[in-house]
């Protein structure tokens, strides 16, 4: 029912930010790690191509079962609760690249508790080679919701380390090409002989409600017209999280808020995002003021009302449910959205 409280914590309610596994730090020093655990038939290993994990149930993944005799129902369940493949050593091609994600903690998993994963990066030939069929391979933005807790805390873990070893191949010093060590969790140059380590970059996220308690929500320059999302973005040096969500809200709104409140923060590796969550009011001295979009980063800024939301003739789509945004609109909308998403 509309206003009444969602029954579970805000964390709960963020795709992205469960997990199900011990990151086994103290192992990313065993030497020769991935000798070590290729050499072992009970690690299990996450494939990983242009950013998108694979579906276990594919004939052409061996170790997998065989879904060819399944019987409908059982397709359309592992539709509704799609599992990500966790390969076998042996069954995983050549790779470019290998990070260890540490040990499952799931005991709803296919494997038991403290099974060791890893996830590799494989070239589009490598990919296509262990399944052809795209449509195989899913985004974490589209399946991340439907996931249990392990394989959504795998495949955003794997995709947030992967994407900082595309983006710092090289020295920053002397530009040199960097070499992975630990596990996958460092880059060392061998010219200076320094260690570069994982960066996260984070942004505040905000959902801005009025004396009339509707919320505001804005049009990014980047999306189609009728999108419409909180406003967010980067903190800057030497700048709090709560001074960057006062900041980013007047600079792209024109509107001015007061003490906002932390509701939580969700991992986004598109490509190293950390968003960090907010409710906020307007201050009531500037209530008056008009809307003032930025005109570059955001074209259209409006107040929805949760009547605004109901109503069937409204055009306007929503984050999805992989999104922060989504889970602070639904926290003050008092449940699940009516509205499509984007």
């Amino acid at each position: 029912m509309i206003g009444q409280p969602v029954h579970t914590t805000f964390l709960d309610t963020l795709p992205l930010s469960r997990f199900d596994i011990d990151r086994d730090h103290l192992s990313r020093d065993t030497a020769d790690l991935f000798g070590v655990l290729w050499a072992d038939d009970t690690v299990r290993v996450l494939p990983i191509w242009n950013q998108q994990a694979l579906l276990a149930g594919g004939n052409a993944i061996a170790g997998e079962a065989d879904w060819a005799g399944a019987t409908d129902p059982e397709r359309a369940a592992a539709a509704e609760h799609p599992t990500l493949a966790f390969l076998r050593t042996a069954a995983v091609p050549e790779y470019d690249l290998a990070v260890y994600l540490g040990t499952s903690l799931s005991t709803d998993a296919p494997e038991p508790v403290g099974t060791r994963l890893v996830a590799v990066d494989l070239s589009e030939e490598a990919a296509r080679t262990l399944e052809p069929d795209e449509n195989r391979w899913v985004s974490l933005r589209t399946v991340a919701a439907e996931l249990s807790d392990r394989d959504a805390g795998a495949f955003t873990e794997a995709l947030g380390i992967l994407n900082w070893h595309h983006s710092h191949t090289h020295c920053p010093r002397c530009g040199a090409a960097t070499l992975p060590e630990k596990g996958g969790w460092v880059r060392r140059c061998p010219v200076q002989n320094i260690e570069i380590f994982p960066r996260t970059d984070p942004a505040v996220i905000v959902g801005i409600v009025d004396a009339d308690d509707r919320i505001l929500l804005g049009s990014n320059a980047l999306w189609a017209n009728n999108r419409y999302s909180l406003l967010a973005g980067f903190v800057e040096p030497g700048e709090s999280l709560e001074a960057a969500t006062v900041r980013e809200v007047f600079e792209e709104s024109g509107v001015r808020i007061l003490q906002p409140e932390y509701l939580g923060s969700q991992p986004w590796p598109f490509p190293a995002s950390l968003m960090c969550g907010f409710l906020a009011h307007v201050d009531p001295a500037s209530a008056a003021d008009p809307l003032l979009p930025d005109g570059e980063e955001i074209l259209d800024v409006r107040w929805f009302s949760r009547a605004d939301l109901e109503d069937p003739n409204q055009t306007v789509l929503l984050p999805g449910s992989s999104s922060i945004a989504r889970a602070i609109i639904e926290h003050w909308y008092g449940g699940p959205l009516p509205r499509p998403t984007w």
